[in-house]
């Protein structure tokens, strides 16, 4: 218990710690009717993130929470190792950021079956790009990507003589 709430306040978890505090007084005045759950959905587009299709809110408060939980659990791991050296040290500075990866990748997977519960959010969809066509009068095997690849065997594709 002490290993925890030592990784919690100490540095660099309390970052976290911080965000989670505000987090959840986000919450609080959200279940008070304060403020409304989609407050933020007109200042960010998570769509490139991957974490569309919810609430701004919600997303950011579970990355935010997730963030948190790895990141003490691995802080208070490094403790109960007892590990100790410049290894160490390197290991509790990448500590957030590994924990951010993993907390920001679980969000992804965890956000995309709550698109059903928000049907307002916009969805993760990439929009559809059209094929790219390649010219009439390029050569053949030319896709319009570029330039067409060199023919190994330019006697095999000529056209017969006449």
């Amino acid at each position: 218990m002490g290993a925890s709430v030592e990784a919690a306040t100490g540095l660099p978890g309390i970052l976290f710690t911080a965000a989670l505090a505000v987090s959840v007084c986000f919450w609080l005045l959200a279940a008070v009717g304060a403020v409304a759950v989609d407050t933020f959905d007109a200042d960010v587009d998570l769509q490139a993130w991957g974490m569309g299709g919810v609430p701004v809110s919600v997303a950011l408060s579970l990355l935010t929470a997730l963030a948190w939980l790895v990141d003490v659990g691995v802080t208070a791991l490094f403790a109960l190792l007892d590990t100790s050296g410049p290894t160490a040290a390197v290991l509790h500075l990448a500590a957030p950021g590994g924990a951010l990866l993993v907390a920001w990748r679980l969000t992804c997977l965890i956000v995309r079956p709550l698109h059903r519960f928000f049907p307002d959010a916009p969805t993760t969809r990439c929009p559809r790009v059209p094929p790219r066509t390649p010219p009439a009068d390029a050569p053949p095997g030319h896709t319009g990507r570029g330039t067409a690849p060199p023919d190994p065997y330019p006697e095999a594709t000529a056209p017969p003589a006449t």
